[in-house]
Parts: C-alpha cells; sequence; structure tokens
C-alpha cells in the first residue's frame, strides 16, 4: 500500500485479510438513525471491529457543528481501543451502495488527519464485499489494544472564513434539493453557503457504489454538507484523482451557529 491512494478493491482485501497479518479492520456503517451497531452485529467482514462514528470519531455535536473534530487525546483512547497501531495498515468500510453517506470516507479523513500514513477505504464497502461472495461473520472481536499516537494536523481543513472566500473552490455535497433550500430535514436552517457548488456525493459512484473519477478545477478546493460526513466522500473521490481538497468540518451545521452568515437559496449562489 502507499500513502497516497485513498482506495482498496474487495479482490486485495480479501487477500490480505486471509495473510499472516491482516489489517486493522475498522466497520464505521452509520446513519443518522445510528444503526450501525445493529448492522455489524447482524453481519461483518472477518476481523473487524465496529468503530463508532459519533462516539469514536467525533467531537460532542455544538457550536462546532454535528460532527466536530474530536479532541486529540479522546480519538488516541478510541483509537488504541479499537486496536490501531502505529506502522500497521488500516482499512476501513461503510454500507456502500449507491447513495454514499460518506461514513469511511470520514473515518479514512479522520486518521489521516491525526498522522496514521497507511488507511484505505473497501471500494464499494460492505455490499461490494458481500456481492462478491466474500465471507461475513457475525463474530465479535476483541480487538487488540493499540499504540497509534495521534498528531492532528495532517488533512486539510478549512474555516467558515475560507468557506466564505469566493476566491476559493467550494463543493456542497448534499442532494440538490437540500442544497437549494427546498427541504432540510436535519437542520433548522435551509439553503447553501452562497458561493457553493452542488456535487452530491452521489456523483462519486457507480451504481455499484464504486469510486468513479471526480476530477474538480480549481486551485483551492474545499467541501461541506450538513456536518462533515458526506463532504468527505468528495474529498475521497478527489484524493484518489491526486487533488487534495480541504474539508469544512463544521458544514453547514456550523455555518447557522452564527445568523449573521448569510444563505443562499434556489440553484445560484
Amino acid at each position: 500500500m502507499t500513502a497516497n491512494r485513498a482506495i482498496l478493491d474487495v479482490a486485495v482485501l480479501a487477500e490480505l485479510v486471509r495473510s499472516a497479518q491482516p489489517p486493522t479492520l475498522l466497520d464505521v456503517r452509520w446513519t443518522l438513525a445510528k444503526d450501525g451497531q445493529a448492522a455489524y452485529a447482524a453481519g461483518h467482514l472477518p476481523g473487524a471491529v465496529f468503530a463508532d462514528l459519533d462516539a469514536d470519531l467525533c467531537g460532542q455535536p455544538g457550536a462546532g457543528g454535528r460532527h466536530p473534530l474530536p479532541d486529540p487525546a479522546e480519538l488516541q483512547a478510541a483509537l488504541r481501543r479499537l486496536g490501531v497501531r502505529a506502522g500497521h495498515r488500516v482499512v476501513v468500510y461503510d454500507a456502500g451502495g449507491s447513495n454514499p453517506t460518506g461514513a469511511a470516507a470520514r473515518a479514512w479523513w479522520t486518521l489521516r488527519w491525526a498522522g496514521h500514513p497507511d488507511v484505505r477505504v473497501l471500494d464499494g464497502g460492505y455490499a461490494a464485499w458481500v456481492a462478491d461472495g466474500q465471507p461475513v461473520t457475525t463474530e465479535v472481536v476483541d480487538s487488540q489494544s493499540g499504540d497509534f499516537e495521534v498528531h492532528p494536523g495532517h488533512m486539510p481543513v478549512w474555516t467558515e472564513a475560507d468557506a466564505a472566500d469566493r476566491r476559493n473552490t467550494l463543493l456542497d455535497a448534499r442532494i440538490p434539493a437540500r442544497f437549494r433550500g427546498e427541504v432540510e430535514p436535519v437542520d433548522p436552517v435551509a439553503g447553501h453557503i452562497p458561493g457553493a457548488v452542488n456535487v452530491p456525493a452521489a456523483e462519486t459512484v457507480d451504481a455499484a457504489g464504486l469510486l468513479k473519477p471526480l476530477h474538480i478545477d480549481g486551485d483551492e478546493i474545499g467541501a461541506y454538507c450538513g456536518s462533515g460526513v458526506t463532504a468527505s466522500q468528495l474529498v475521497l473521490a478527489l484524493w484518489e484523482q491526486g487533488q487534495r481538497p480541504a474539508l469544512y468540518v463544521g458544514s453547514w451545521s456550523h455555518w447557522i451557529q452564527d445568523p449573521d452568515r448569510a444563505v443562499a437559496e434556489g440553484d445560484s449562489s
């Protein structure tokens, strides 16, 4: 594995799982309904441990948004409990499918931000693994204690000032209806950040949920969504193409904390 790649396909992972030194496997299936633990219990990749996106990989919801950056010390404790080790590769996966949640991408991003150089996302997620006929299990793994030390700051992060700067290229990963402000099922204010361009996360994958090439023109590119999870899918797709976009972690749920920040609706900015 090389640090410049972000994706790993099913066939390669299947070989690694059966090898003498399998990677640390993190199951980060997640939805707003918080049913990832139940999905893990119903079946998961052999050797995988469940990582709770909310409790293990993000900070507490609040002024920083619904999924802010985690406290480094708390993140380190969580990663060690999950068995993440220094110098040992990590592979993360979520449910996959044609409507990506971005959970595995956010886990990948967080570990890279924390300084882990060898993290991959299973292309197509759990759905691709099952579709390929690979084995699954309901056996719960007792993870070995890890020793990874968190050193934050290894991935580009945007603030609200960066998102507001019209010289930058700002991508909104939410569905078009949320971007236009027609619906808002989660946050108390509808609309989008002025100047943003809507690139729904679903455009990053094909019908099978496998990553598609995505290239966005611009020297300074950042992505946001409702809370910095789905937007990680855009960051992942662009990273795989050699671009290095930033993540506005607080995203819309942080932007609307200040009523003086402008809100746009419709297709225009």
